[in-house]
């Protein structure tokens, strides 16, 4: 069964969350501590999280119901889209068009449209138009496949939907909530998780960690299918089959160099002052925080992430 290891988290910097002063109460439970002010997501909460988030799409899958993938940020847009394809799902990666889901009607009537251009496009009818006719109609084609051609093969309301950054992508669970839609979220510390059916604590912003999340959700859904599944090595690099299982068997990979640095960078609305005192401490820090989680974070140790914690980070964390 796909999943994510700790180990795996850790390397994406998934455990960062936002500034302390950005956060919701509602994600109190989710928050380990606090380190140069930026809150340290509980790891011991999100493996599990993950494993249950996979085995449910995993049965989904398996009676081929289809899970709508949402990330239209620019961090996630091109992971979304590229692993819906790779698992054949539907997705939304550039803008969520308000009454995509309550207002499916007429959804439907533009992507029967979108159908229309196609075709036209496809058995030449474009070149037998006058230059502007055809150019006209291109940009009409143009347009609706980047705002539907993402669920125009979806013929139908999805059986659950996969949320990057629930607070961004908020229109899209209300929607989802009104019509009993289950929704699965990548929730950071800035996020409300109300309306998430599946809470998945992590690092929505990093797009190693987004990554880590969209291709764990997607090998879940290939896993259930009756075809071989395809790995995320080989859709990505291209990469032998042979290769990919001999990578898949090993415990876990060590770290690129360079890639250490990037940790430090969780979110783009961090303070700079922030963000540039923990790429100065590079791998060591890295490595204590993630050290000290690990140890630390199974004891049953928790932080009160309160008001006193913005004023003096946790010394658990550091």
């Amino acid at each position: 069964m796909a999943g994510v290891s700790m180990r795996n988290l850790l390397e994406a910097g998934a455990h960062f969350g936002h500034q302390t002063r950005y956060w919701n109460p509602k994600m109190r439970q989710y928050i380990f501590g606090a380190r140069n002010d930026i809150h340290i997501i509980n790891l011991e909460l999100t493996v599990p999280a993950v494993t249950e988030a996979c085995n449910y799409v995993s049965s989904l899958a398996a009676k081929k119901n289809k899970i709508l993938f949402v990330g239209t940020k620019r961090n996630a847009g091109k992971v979304v889209k590229a692993q819906a394809e790779r698992c054949g799902q539907p997705y939304v990666d550039n803008r969520w068009l308000g009454g995509m889901l309550t207002n499916y009607k007429t959804i439907r009537q533009s992507i029967r449209k979108l159908r229309e251009l196609e075709t036209q496009s496809e058995d030449g009818t474009f070149a037998k138009l006058t230059k502007k006719e055809a150019l006209t109609r291109q940009r009409q084609l143009d347009k609706l496949e980047t705002g539907l051609g993402g669920i125009k093969d979806m013929e139908g309301l999805p059986d659950a939907m996969f949320v990057v950054d629930v607070d961004h992508e908020r229109i899209a669970v209300t929607e989802a909530n009104k019509l009993g839609i289950p929704v699965i979220g990548i929730v950071d510390t800035n996020s409300d998780p109300s309306g998430v059916d599946y809470v998945i604590p992590g690092n929505d912003d990093a797009i190693r960690s987004i990554s880590l999340f969209v291709e764990a959700m997607a090998d879940s859904i290939l896993e259930a299918q009756p075809d071989a599944p395809v790995s995320a090595e080989d859709f990505s690099e291209g990469g032998d089959a042979s290769e990919a299982e001999a990578n898949a068997g090993e415990a876990s990979v060590a770290p690129q160099a360079g890639e250490a640095t990037v940790l430090g960078v969780t979110h783009e609305d961090a303070d700079a002052s922030a963000a540039l005192e923990m790429s100065s401490a590079n791998t060591p820090d890295a490595t204590e925080a993630s050290a000290d989680l690990i140890d630390e974070a199974g004891s049953g140790k928790s932080v009160e992430a309160g008001s006193e914690e913005n004023d003096e980070p946790n010394t658990a964390a550091e």
